[in-house]
């Protein structure tokens, strides 16, 4: 076998192991990122709700340039995933429209403040529907 065969084989193989191991690495990184859906509840004896209601998260929307120069409106759908203590651990896109308005949307609610969800007197994980409209 010739030398250049064998380091041939072992760029390989350490390539595999690499390939491997990043896979491995960003896996486990999604998965911890992630909440478990089935952790909130989509009801509640009482429900989740942002501070100063949805004005209160609406305020904090700024409407992106380019959605404005494209002349983009429309209404964003967003799924929020509020904790016991009222903070927001999560928001997900259900329905966008683009133009850097499904991430103004997430980013203001980001920043908002919830009343917990409770269930039994007890505060609870829920999940929240949420529509932000973008209108010129």
């Amino acid at each position: 076998m010739k030398t250049s065969d064998v380091f041939s084989n072992c760029r390989f193989i350490m390539v595999a192991l690499l390939a491997i191991t990043l896979s491995f690495f960003l896996t486990k990184t999604t998965f911890c990122m992630a909440p478990n859906d089935e952790d909130y509840a989509p009801f509640a004896e009482e429900m989740s709700a942002p501070v100063g209601g949805i004005e209160g998260i609406v305020k904090n929307v700024h409407y992106p340039d380019m959605a404005r120069k494209a002349g983009v409106q429309g209404r964003v759908f967003i799924l929020v995933y509020v904790n016991e203590h009222g903070g927001v651990d999560e928001v997900k896109v259900v329905r966008g429209i683009g133009a850097g308005c499904d991430e103004a949307a997430v980013s203001a609610a980001k920043k908002a403040k919830f009343v917990p969800g409770k269930s039994k007197g007890q505060a609870i994980k829920t999940k929240l529907s949420l529509a932000i409209t973008f209108k010129l």
